[in-house]
């Protein structure tokens, strides 16, 4: 393979990566539009819904909040019906954090089930060695953009005005 080919295929791959990554987006936009949350509310849906049970604090770092900024999400949240909270079984100061049926129903069963469905088919024709590729190709992207994600937390928020 020429040094341009693997070039181009390189390129490519980037392209098609960066358009992966906006398609997410965009579905996770309309996702929250349709559940009437925020992003933030939507990613803290996630994380219960992959984890059952959790605490604030748990929260406040996965998605890098402050405590004021959980509690407020956690109000919106138990507002629409999504979450329960309650005094945690092994320490009766902390409290626990659970998605509802609802959550599981409309984040899962509506929305994200039917996605995952049709992407398990999706990669059925793949063999174990390129599920293997693949899978290390997104882990090393994933740890990529983690490396990356404190530094620009670090950044000054931009200025629209002086832009």
């Amino acid at each position: 393979m020429s040094s341009k080919h693997l070039e181009d295929l390189r390129r490519q791959l980037g392209l098609d990566d960066q358009a992966y990554q906006a398609a997410v987006n965009d579905f996770d936009a309309a996702a929250a539009t349709a559940l009437g949350v925020n992003r933030t509310d939507l990613r803290c849906l996630e994380v219960l819904l992959q984890e059952e049970v959790v605490l604030p604090s748990q929260l406040g770092a996965r998605l890098a909040l402050t405590t004021g900024s959980v509690t407020a999400m956690l109000d919106r949240l138990e507002r629409q019906g999504y979450l329960s909270r309650s005094p945690d079984p092994g320490d009766r100061r902390k409290v626990i954090v659970k998605p509802t049926a609802k959550a599981r129903r409309k984040v899962w069963t509506e929305i994200y089930q039917p996605l995952v469905a049709e992407g398990f088919d999706d990669i059925a024709h793949y063999t174990a060695a390129e599920l293997t590729l693949i899978t290390d190709f997104l882990r090393r992207g994933r740890e990529l953009h983690e490396r990356h994600l404190a530094r620009v937390r670090d950044m000054p928020p931009g200025n629209p005005a002086s832009a």
